[in-house]
């Protein structure tokens, strides 16, 4: 193994721009599923982590279980899962570095167990990602079939064209909304309640860009092809209709800048306070 991976402690790893060590991350989520011992969730436990081989089989098994329906089997969408896989590493480890960010940022996340299990912010950005490889791919109808199930079953509507990072945190998820030209890059949290969204019936590039450790509160909507800032901060409820500029809050309806700069990723703090609205930039 390269000198350029990254290896997982066994305690508490950490986020890295460098490949997640798959295996590693496995180890330690099988020992954290050791450390239950309510009967009645020793089952879940099995099925979802013990009674798979590694993350990359047990994403799919997981994520093919909670899309399925009688339209589409489970077990179908387990194997187009593990097909995407195959095809694209990049997605698996995307979604385990999607993982390790939850661990690393929201308090709610005393494992990696937990996420993975019961966090629908998180299982819908990992069908989300085959989603897309299926559009790229040409099979537009499969993946609008997955994000008509995400929506359903998560109460988020991504559309597969999007483009999303890696290191993503979607706390809570419920509500959120995302267009088909909109582009999120790496270590963004966003959460409930947010639209990316466009602003009518133009064609072509028209919702948001979104630039690296921006942190989106709850039921903010950013509107339009602007783009967010790297590092910005938009403050719970805003309506955002102009770009805003990097390091920079922004809050209210509509949006406006408060504050001085700052010289920190919100997102990864996700520190949520705003500075007093009296003190224009």
């Amino acid at each position: 193994m390269g000198d350029n991976v990254h290896t997982l402690p066994a305690a508490h790893p950490r986020v890295s721009e460098g490949p997640i060590d798959l295996v590693a991350l496995w180890k330690v989520m099988f020992e954290e599923g050791c450390g239950c011992f309510d009967p009645l969730v020793r089952g879940l436990l099995h099925t979802g982590i013990k009674a798979h081989a590694g993350f990359d089989v047990a994403l799919a098994a997981m994520v093919g279980r909670k899309l399925g329906d009688r339209s589409v089997a489970g077990d179908a969408l387990e194997e187009l899962m593990l097909e995407a896989y195959r095809a694209e590493p990049d997605i698996v480890q995307a979604s385990a570095a999607d993982l390790v960010a939850i661990r690393e940022r929201d308090p709610a996340a005393p494992d990696h167990v937990t996420p993975f299990l019961f966090f629908k912010g998180f299982h819908a950005v990992q069908a989300y990602r085959v989603a897309h490889w299926l559009w790229l791919s040409g099979r537009r109808h499969l993946a609008q079939h997955l994000q008509s199930r995400i929506s359903e079953l998560f109460a988020m509507d991504i559309h597969p064209a999007a483009r999303l990072g890696r290191r993503l945190l979607f706390d809570h998820g419920t509500g959120v909304v995302i267009g088909e030209t909109c582009r999120i890059e790496d270590d963004v949290s966003i959460l409930q309640g947010v639209t990316l969204g466009g602003t009518g019936k133009n064609i072509g590039d028209r919702h948001p860009k979104v630039r690296r450790g921006v942190l989106i509160g709850a039921g903010a909507k950013v509107l339009g092809n602007i783009e967010i800032g790297e590092g910005a901060k938009i403050g719970a409820g805003s309506i955002v209709l102009e770009a805003v500029p990097p390091f920079t809050t922004v809050v209210g309806n509509p949006a406006r800048k408060v504050g001085t700069r700052h010289h920190t990723m919100p997102a990864l703090t996700m520190d949520q306070t705003l500075p007093p609205i009296d003190y224009v930039i």
